[in-house]
C-alpha cells in the first residue's frame, strides 16, 4: 500500500485485517516510525486497536522502502493523494504518476498496480503506459479500485460496504482482485465488476451526486428562512420517499472535507475538456461557497451588524464530527471572516486543533465548551460533535455576556434555546428569535 494518509492507512490495515500480508509504504520516515510505535497520525476511531491487533499477528508492517514491500506482492495499491491543482481544478496526479514509474523500476515479476487514489477518467491508462515506458519488459496489469470511505466511519465502510467498485482489463486481474476482496464476496456484499474508466467515473458521480443533496438542501433551507417553513420538516418529508432516501439531507454551513471540493472541481474540469460543461455540478460548487457566506451574514446579523470587540465562541471546526480533518471545513470561511471583522474568537473541538492552530491563527483554544463560552457575546456550533449534542443550554447562557446562539447543524430547537435564557437564536432553514430587549439593543 503506497502512501499512509486517510485512505491508504485505512485500506491496508483492513486488508491485513482480511487475513492478507499487507506492507504499508510511505517516503516520510517520522510517519514510518511513528506507525512503527503503534501511534496513528490521523484520527479514526478504532483504527489504533485494529493496527495494534494485526501487527502483532504480523501481517501488518511498515517501511519507507518500496522496493523491498513490493518483493513477491501480488497486488500494488497507489493511495497517494491528489489535490486539486493550481490555476485549472483538475486533480494532480504527480504523486500517483511517480509512484507508478517508482513500483515499474522496482517490480521484476507479475504483478497487479491498483490505482486507490481518486483520478480523472483515463488516469489508469496513463498509469498503464508510464510503467511501460519505465520498464518495457514488466508483466502486469492495472486496475481501478475507488474507494467509498467515511471520514470518521471507514472502518465500517471497509468492512461492511454498500459496494466494491473494481475496474479491470482482464480475467487475470480480476482474479487477482477477487482473490484480495474474497472475505467480501462471501459475505455477499455487492461487487461491481466493470472497466477502468466506469470505475473512475463512479467515483465522481457518486460524490458529485452527495454533494449536490447537500447543497439541494441547503438551498432549500435559505427559502424556507424566506417562507417560514422548517427545514428539518422538508428534509423528513423529502428523505421518506425511498427514490430520494435520508441521507445527505442535512442542512447546514455547506459542504467541505477531502473528497466533496476537490471531486466536483474535478469533475467540472473533467466535462470543460471534453467539451460537455457539468452544469449541474458547476453550479453546486458555487450554491456551496454561497452558502457559507450566507452563514457569516446570519453571524453578523446576531452581533448586532459588527464583529468587532465581540468575543465569540465557536464549537466546532472540522469539517464533519470524528475526524481530525480541516481540509475546506466551513470553518476555514466562517472563523477568518469572524477574527478578520476584529472579533475575539474562542475555538473548542475535540479533534480540530492539531491541525487547527495553523489553519486558524488568531483564535484561543479551549477544551471545554463551557469555558469557551464564558463572558462571550454569541456562540456558534459549528461541527456536530457529541459532546455538543446534549449541552445544558442554561449552564451556557448563564455564562455569556450576552446569550446569543447560531446553532449551524440545528441540533437545538429554538423552543429549547428561548427555555433555557437566550436571547437571540438562529439556525439553517428554520425560524430563529430575537427577544425584544435584545432587539432594542440593536436598534438602540
Amino acid at each position: 500500500m503506497i502512501g499512509t494518509g486517510y485512505v491508504g492507512l485505512v485500506s491496508g490495515v483492513c486488508f491485513s485485517d482480511f487475513g492478507h500480508d499487507v506492507v504499508c509504504v510511505d517516503r516520510d520516515p517520522d510517519k514510518i516510525a511513528m506507525l512503527e510505535r503503534g501511534e496513528i497520525p490521523i484520527f479514526e476511531p478504532g483504527l489504533d486497536r485494529l493496527l495494534e491487533k494485526n501487527v502483532a499477528a504480523e501481517r501488518l508492517s511498515f517501511t519507507t522502502d518500496l522496493a523491498g514491500a513490493i518483493s513477491g506482492a501480488d497486488a500494488v495499491f497507489i493511495a497517494v493523494g491528489t489535490p486539486t491543482r493550481r490555476g485549472d481544478g483538475h486533480a494532480d496526479l504527480t504523486h500517483v504518476m511517480a509512484a507508478a514509474e517508482e513500483i515499474a523500476r522496482a517490480a521484476d515479476h507479475y504483478l497487479v498496480i491498483v490505482t486507490k487514489s481518486t483520478v480523472p477518467v483515463g488516469t489508469n491508462r496513463q498509469v498503464k503506459q508510464a510503467v511501460k515506458k519505465a520498464n518495457p519488459g514488466l508483466d502486469f496489469d492495472v486496475a481501478s479500485n475507488p474507494e467509498f470511505l467515511r471520514e470518521g466511519a471507514a472502518i465500517e465502510d471497509f468492512m461492511k460496504p454498500d459496494r466494491v467498485v473494481v475496474g479491470v482489463q482482464n480475467d487475470r486481474a480480476g482474479e487477482v482482485m477477487a482473490e484480495i476482496y474474497r472475505p467480501l464476496y462471501l459475505r455477499e456484499f455487492p461487487v461491481v465488476v466493470t472497466d477502468l474508466e466506469s470505475a473512475e467515473m463512479i467515483k465522481y458521480a457518486a460524490n458529485a451526486f452527495l454533494a449536490t443533496k447537500i447543497t439541494f438542501i441547503n438551498e432549500i433551507a435559505a427559502l424556507c428562512e424566506r417562507t417560514g417553513a422548517d427545514v428539518k420538516s422538508v428534509s423528513q418529508g423529502l428523505g421518506l420517499d425511498g427514490r430520494i432516501g435520508n441521507k445527505f439531507l442535512h442542512a447546514g454551513p455547506g459542504y467541505g472535507g477531502s473528497c466533496f471540493p476537490k471531486d466536483t472541481r474535478a469533475l467540472a474540469r473533467i466535462g470543460q475538456d471534453h467539451g460537455l460543461p457539468m452544469q449541474i455540478t458547476e453550479k453546486v460548487i458555487s450554491v456551496n461557497e454561497d452558502t457559507k457566506r450566507r452563514m457569516i451574514e446570519k453571524l453578523l446579523d446576531l452581533c448586532d451588524g459588527a464583529f468587532n470587540g465581540k468575543t465569540v465562541a465557536v464549537l466546532g471546526v472540522t469539517f464533519k464530527p470524528n475526524t481530525d480533518d480541516m481540509r475546506e471545513a466551513p470553518s476555514l470561511t466562517i472563523v477568518p471572516a469572524l477574527v478578520g471583522g476584529g472579533a475575539k474568537v474562542r475555538v473548542c473541538d475535540p479533534q480540530g486543533r492539531r491541525e487547527g492552530e495553523a489553519l486558524l491563527p488568531g483564535v484561543s483554544w479551549i477544551e471545554d465548551p463551557y469555558k469557551c463560552a464564558h463572558n462571550a457575546d454569541l456562540l456558534v456550533i459549528l461541527t456536530e460533535w457529541n459532546e455538543f449534542r446534549a449541552l445544558d443550554l442554561s449552564r451556557l447562557a448563564r455564562k455569556m455576556n450576552i446569550p446569543r446562539l447560531a446553532d449551524l447543524r440545528n441540533i437545538y430547537a429554538p423552543k429549547e434555546a428561548k427555555r433555557a435564557g437566550f436571547e437571540a437564536y438562529d439556525s439553517v432553514g428554520r425560524s430563529g428569535f430575537r427577544s425584544p430587549r435584545q432587539g432594542q439593543q440593536a436598534a438602540e
